[in-house]
């Protein structure tokens, strides 16, 4: 039957149902960010429970981003075959199922390999619910309505860490992973009562098993040589062994894909200078949301001393900019260039950051963490909205879940990278999440890093004023063959 966005909207408004199915999507953004940004307060909870210090429990964090990161494409292409509400409901399904099992956990072991196989759940939420929406909405109001969604998951990065907060000091962080049960439920619902199924007819029917694994396996093996540098040594021989392993395994996945009949990614979209560039740029800005989002809550709660629950109500602040940021850069991208907007939210957070780390009353603090949001919430936000523009309809989820791999999984080395860096101008491992110039230190280094993105991006905007959009790879199919089987 005809999709639901093949009808001609009214002066641009969104109907009931169209409400429904960006809310089906914004709340499994929403869930997702939440959950994995509300670890981070609660960080010293587990560890006392656990009878563990708080910075060896890195793995919960990077064990999540790792499977996450490594599976997303897998996930996109997945949706883009077997249809993109199956896989976004069997993802939210498990990610609810497994948040139980992190609830019982009754040792680190136990709560860490939850947490990865929480990642892996995540995998087939992130990047479909981006999906879902932009093959609903193949009109004007897809920029409005991915950045809603992508609002919501802004809102889910900041609020985290007070959701965490609140419960790791008035209940109990297992709670927090109970509340993702019911968040999970409406999002399913909503999925199946509203959401027409969506899909890549000319997909064919396999999934590319050898590019999975390879790619899997290089990015894993990549993400932990990075992780575990700083604790093995970098020129010792296991990280020097996993490095060269992931490196030789994406060499050949990116072979496998050129001789694939069905390659789990679209190599073309690689050799897209403009999608390239943007992905990159976004990926930037997202280093940044995750540097600060991690280190500022180690630093209001450990170097200054607050409770969880006062901690997570200054990163209100942050939750507040960066939702409104990337709520109205949808409304923005109609007007201006998106990748002029992302230069500028690039610009505005690196400065804005590092005046963070000068200012020492919490009102300032406070004030001055609002501008960050805006500033990386324009940045990671419109990264989606531009680079969905370069892709057909039938790879809608495959360019979303390489978009997001490479936000998730350049965030994750930045933090484990970050995270040795701090340990050695702290001098020791026991004290660097209490060391507030060493923490200050490395925000500063994320400021400047996120100018000289902006610089980049600007030289980009400049020497193609007009902003043109390549063909997309699939142009040349037929109208009837580009669009996405609605069932």
């Amino acid at each position: 039957m005809a999709g639901h966005a093949a009808a001609a909207p009214r002066r641009g408004l969104f109907s009931p149902r169209d409400r429904a199915v960006i809310a089906a999507a914004s709340i499994s953004m929403l869930l997702v960010q939440m959950d994995w940004f509300a670890l981070n307060l609660m960080l010293p909870a587990i560890g006392r429970d656990f009878h563990t210090p708080s910075t060896d429990l890195q793995w919960l964090v990077s064990g999540y981003m790792l499977t996450l990161g490594a599976l997303m494409i897998t996930g996109g292409r997945a949706a883009d075959l077997l249809g993109r509400r199956r896989v976004l409901v069997t993802g939210l399904t498990g990610f609810a199922v497994v948040s139980v099992v992190c609830a019982a956990a009754q040792n680190t072991a136990w709560l860490t390999a939850a947490r990865a196989v929480q990642g892996c759940t995540a995998a087939l939420v992130l990047p479909v619910s981006v999906a879902v929406v932009t093959a609903y909405f193949r009109d004007d109001r897809q920029g409005r309505a991915v950045g809603t969604v992508l609002a919501f998951s802004a809102v889910g990065t900041a609020l985290g860490p007070f959701v965490g907060g609140v419960f790791a000091e008035h209940l109990s962080w297992r709670a927090v992973f109970l509340l993702n049960v019911p968040f999970a439920a409406a999002a399913a619902l909503l999925l199946l009562r509203h959401v027409p199924e969506t899909r890549d007819e000319d997909a064919g029917h396999g999934l590319d098993l050898p590019g999975v694994l390879t790619l899997a396996g290089g990015l894993s093996a990549v993400m932990i040589g990075v992780d575990q540098g700083g604790n093995w040594g970098w020129a010792a021989p296991p990280t020097l062994a996993f490095l060269i392993a992931g490196v030789a395994l994406l060499a050949v996945f990116a072979v496998i894909e050129r001789r694939s009949r069905e390659p789990l990614l679209d190599l073309a979209l690689l050799r897209n200078g403009p999608f390239v560039t943007v992905t990159l740029a976004g990926s930037l800005s997202n280093i940044v949301y995750c540097l600060v989002a991690v280190f500022s809550a180690l630093y209001l709660q450990q170097a200054r001393g607050l409770s969880p629950l006062d901690s997570g109500l200054i990163f209100l602040a942050l939750s507040v900019g960066a939702g409104s940021a990337s709520y109205w850069s949808g409304h923005l991208a109609l007007r201006v260039r998106p990748e002029t907007l992302m230069a500028g939210g690039m610009l505005l957070s690196g400065v804005s950051l590092f005046v963070l780390t000068q200012v020492t009353s919490l009102v300032a603090y406070t004030a001055v963490f609002a501008v960050v949001g805006i500033g990386v919430g324009l940045g990671w936000a419109l990264t989606n909205v531009a680079t969905q523009s370069y892709v057909d309809a039938g790879r809608l989820a495959a360019a979303s879940g390489l978009v997001l791999t490479s936000l998730v999984l350049l965030g994750a080395v930045a933090v484990a990278v970050a995270s040795t860096v701090l340990e050695a101008l702290s001098g020791s491992a026991a004290r660097a999440a209490s060391d507030g110039p060493a923490i200050e230190a490395v925000l500063r280094a994320a400021a400047l890093l996120s100018v000289l993105g902006a610089a980049a991006l600007a030289v980009v905007v400049r020497r193609n004023p007009r902003g043109d959009r390549p063909e997309p790879p699939n142009a040349g199919r037929s109208p009837g063959r580009t669009s996405p089987t609605v069932l």
